[in-house]
């Protein structure tokens, strides 16, 4: 195949009809066209020589030049595209490193290898140049609804037929046992998409909680248009799903302008999900009322927040317990997925009898540290009392408010408190010293003897130590692990330390021992203070 005056046309025009089919930049094929032209000819001229190839856009004509670089001449290695300055004077009057010899050669006559060859790089260029057009076009559009046509069924997994692409839908993101055939039409969100050795993949799936809003955010108009915004959104795919949603507008009612008219705008969507039954939830700023609502059908009696633990208690009625758990578990499981924590269900029973637990074991604290009897420890604790701290540092007068106790008898409850706490920091920093602890963790502020023995039975008994502590070794914390939160429990938590008690602990030792720089501290502090002031302005 030689590129005469009759074919050079030719060249264009196809070209242009290989970028038509394709979509893409007619330039880039005819970038393809040239580097196939340019290896074919190395195989007619030599694969050691850099052939280049030229067309022009507007004849069509293809131009063959040899190219050689000028080199150092201790960097010569290929003597058919690199010459050294001295050898260069022939062509160039000044030759310098990196310039370059370029002469024209005679156009090539292709044989049928050679076309062959030729072929297969412009088809995988266009491919290439293909690939980079889909993953450019559909790369703004993750996280929104697409329309497609079935293609075919590989091992469970669907591939859609997404106009100028294809997309996967996995055998994972389909909802329950959704089957589809060829030509059957699909809705699916654009879960991700990712650049891959064999091209762009579009990722496609039914079952994210994103798909659900997504589709609520087509059948509302006023989701749509921003007056009502979806919260939080939970879902047991092909089962149950929860949805939290708020109005900027108090005329508008949210719940009801999310279910429609005779419900037509819920059903829209419940029909897509294959049946999926949806609970539209008032979304509240206050999180035990929103968990009362999300909760529903469940009557809840009291709620408890545990905010440093992420964690919340929730009573209900006997009776009601089963339905606030739901079928396996699950209506609890997607109120804990919309609100974010970790939800225990108690019964008012079993709440009652914690209590009494509770309030046994300080009664029992009150009468062994202070030698009260069993009736004064329970007014103790019936009045709010705690811990033996509180007894012997609260305001005198807060004694004295306790029905039948005057003046003496409230100094001597100090007094007994205060020689207890004593003896007991006084066997703490004895058993901490046999244990090993330097001066240096025992000068510390902030650390109360019976955390510095606690500290020690960890191995911690020096400053070094415990400035190389994490806050959450210290306060504990929570973990996540396939999913489920897990409990850390941490060597000061028994004190009832705080993350952030901990953070300011382990960084005053560290300033201390000249690890951080105060100084450095202060500058990030304000860095946030104004980057916060920014964001909200």
């Amino acid at each position: 195949m030689a590129i005469t005056s009759a074919n050079q046309l030719e060249l264009l025009q196809t070209a242009e009809a290989v970028a038509r089919e394709k979509m893409i930049d007619p330039d880039l094929v005819i970038q393809a066209m040239e580097d196939s032209l340019a290896r074919a000819a190395k195989s007619r001229y030599g694969s050691e020589m850099d052939i280049r190839v030229k067309i022009d856009r507007k004849t069509g004509r293809a131009t063959f030049t040899r190219v050689r670089t000028v080199v150092a001449e201790d960097e010569l290695e290929n003597y058919q595209a690199q010459v050294t300055a001295e050898q260069a004077r022939q062509y160039l009057a000044n030759p310098q490193i990196g310039d370059e010899i370029v002469d024209e050669v005679p156009p090539v006559d292709l044989g049928r290898i050679a076309a062959q060859s030729a072929k297969q790089v412009i088809l995988q260029k266009v491919r290439e140049a293909e690939r980079d057009r889909q993953y450019e076009e559909f790369k703004d559009r993750k996280g929104t609804i697409i329309n497609g046509v079935v293609k075919r069924e590989e091992y469970g997994n669907i591939i859609v037929d997404i106009g100028r692409g294809e997309a996967i839908l996995r055998r994972n993101e389909k909802i329950g046992r959704e089957s589809y055939r060829p030509n059957d039409r699909i809705r699916a969100y654009i879960k991700d998409v990712r650049r891959e050795a064999r091209g762009p993949q579009v990722f496609l799936s039914r079952t994210d909680p994103q798909f659900m809003a997504e589709l609520f955010k087509m059948e509302v108009p006023e989701i749509y248009d921003g007056i009502i915004e979806i919260k939080a959104v939970a879902r047991d795919p092909g089962s149950r799903a929860k949805i939290a949603v708020i109005s900027r507008d108090n005329s508008i009612d949210p719940v009801g302008a999310c279910v429609g008219m005779r419900g037509s705008r819920v059903q829209a969507v419940v029909g897509e999900l294959q049946g999926e039954k949806i609970d539209i939830i008032p979304w509240n700023e206050d999180q035990a009322t929103f968990l009362v609502n999300a909760l529903q059908p469940a009557e809840v009696s009291k709620v408890v927040i545990d905010e440093e633990a992420g964690k919340i208690e929730v009573v209900v009625p006997d009776e009601q317990l089963s339905l606030a758990i739901g079928r396996r578990g699950q209506n609890v499981r997607l109120a804990s997925q919309l609100t974010g924590l970790d939800i225990d269900i108690l019964t008012e029973a079993e709440e009652s009898q914690r209590r009494q637990a509770e309030f046994a074991e300080r009664t029992k604290l009150f009468v062994d540290a202070l030698d009260l009897d069993e009736f004064f420890a329970q007014l103790l604790v019936a009045e709010g009392f705690t811990s033996l701290e509180e007894v012997a540092y609260v305001d005198l007068d807060e004694l004295l408010s306790i029905e039948g106790v005057d003046e003496g008898t409230a100094e001597e409850l100090q007094a007994r408190a205060r020689d207890f706490i004593e003896e007991q920091n006084r066997k703490a920093l004895e058993a901490a010293r046999e244990l090993g602890v330097e001066q240096s963790l025992f000068d510390f502020e902030g650390l109360t003897p019976q955390m510095i023995e606690a500290l020690a039975k960890d191995g911690i008994k020096t400053l070094e130590d415990f400035a190389t502590c994490a806050d959450w070794e210290l306060a504990g914390g929570w973990t996540t692990v396939d999913g489920a939160r897990v409990k850390d429990d941490g060597i000061l938590e028994k004190f009832d330390m705080s993350l952030e008690e901990a953070q300011q602990l382990i960084m005053t030792a560290r300033i201390q021992l000249g690890w951080v720089d105060p100084t450095e501290l202060e500058a990030e502090a304000e860095d946030e203070a104004g980057e916060d002031e920014e964001a909200e302005a």
